[in-house]
C-alpha cells in the first residue's frame, strides 16, 4: 500500500507540473483558440530548448528533427507493464484510421525512453516498430540525459526498485503535440482513445495561424 500511496503521488506531482506549464503559457494568453478533449492548447506555442537523443537506428536525434513535421511525443519504455504499450497501441490505432482516411496531414510518432540502461537502440529497435513500423523509438547512452530532456518538458521520472531485484520506472504519461516549427503547441493527458486522440489533433492542426508542415 506505501508503494502504491508513492505511486499515486509521483503522478499527481507530474500532473501538476505538466499543468503548470500549460497553465503559465495560458495565464498570460488566455484566449486560446481550440478547446480539446484531452488536454490543454498553448497560444502561443513554446520553443523547446535544444537537446540530443539516439534513434533506434542509432543516430541522433535533436530538435531540428521536430521540424518539417507535426510531431507526438510520449514518454515511457520497453518494461513498462500497462500504460505504455496501451498508449502505444492508441497511438497506432489513430494513425492506421488517418492513413485510411488519407488525412493531408499525419503525425510522426515518437517514443522516448525514460530507461537508458535497458532500452539500447538496439531494445528500441525490437520494440517500437511492433506498434507501428513508422513509430520513431528515442532513447540516449545515460539516464541524466534522458531526464534533462524529460524535465525541459516537466516529466518527472522516478527508477524504483523492486523486490525482485529489478527496477520499475515511475513517469507521467501526457503526450506532447509539436508544430512543424518545432514549438510545444499542446498537450495532451488524457484519457486517451483513439476517438479523442485523432479528433483532437485534427482540431490542432486546423487551429488559426498554425501552418501544417509536411506530414
Amino acid at each position: 500500500m506505501a508503494a502504491q500511496s508513492k505511486f499515486l503521488s509521483f503522478i499527481i506531482l507530474c500532473a501538476v507540473g505538466i499543468a503548470g506549464i500549460a497553465a503559465s503559457v495560458l495565464w498570460r494568453h488566455p484566449a486560446a483558440p481550440v478547446k480539446l478533449t484531452t488536454g490543454s492548447f498553448l497560444a502561443p506555442s513554446r520553443e523547446l530548448t535544444d537537446f540530443s537523443l539516439i534513434d533506434q537506428q542509432g543516430r541522433v536525434f535533436g530538435s531540428a528533427n521536430l521540424r518539417g513535421h507535426w510531431s507526438l511525443l510520449f514518454f515511457g519504455y520497453t518494461n513498462c507493464p500497462d500504460f505504455c504499450p496501451t498508449t502505444l497501441t492508441t497511438l497506432a490505432a489513430m494513425q492506421k484510421r488517418l492513413r485510411a482516411a488519407k488525412a493531408p496531414v499525419l503525425p510522426q510518432v515518437i517514443f522516448v525512453s525514460v530507461d537508458a540502461k535497458r532500452d539500447t537502440p538496439a531494445q528500441m529497435a525490437k520494440y517500437v516498430p511492433y506498434f507501428d513500423p513508422e513509430f520513431i523509438g528515442l532513447t540516449a547512452a545515460d539516464q541524466p540525459s534522458i531526464e534533462a530532456v524529460a524535465k525541459k518538458l516537466g516529466v518527472g521520472v522516478i527508477i524504483r526498485p523492486t523486490s525482485d531485484g529489478n527496477y520499475m520506472v515511475d513517469h507521467s504519461g501526457a503526450i506532447f503535440v509539436f508544430n512543424p516549427d518545432g514549438r510545444l503547441t499542446a498537450i495532451l493527458t488524457g484519457p486517451f482513445s483513439v476517438d479523442a486522440l485523432q479528433g483532437d489533433f485534427q482540431h490542432i492542426v486546423a487551429a488559426p495561424g498554425i501552418l501544417a508542415g509536411p506530414a
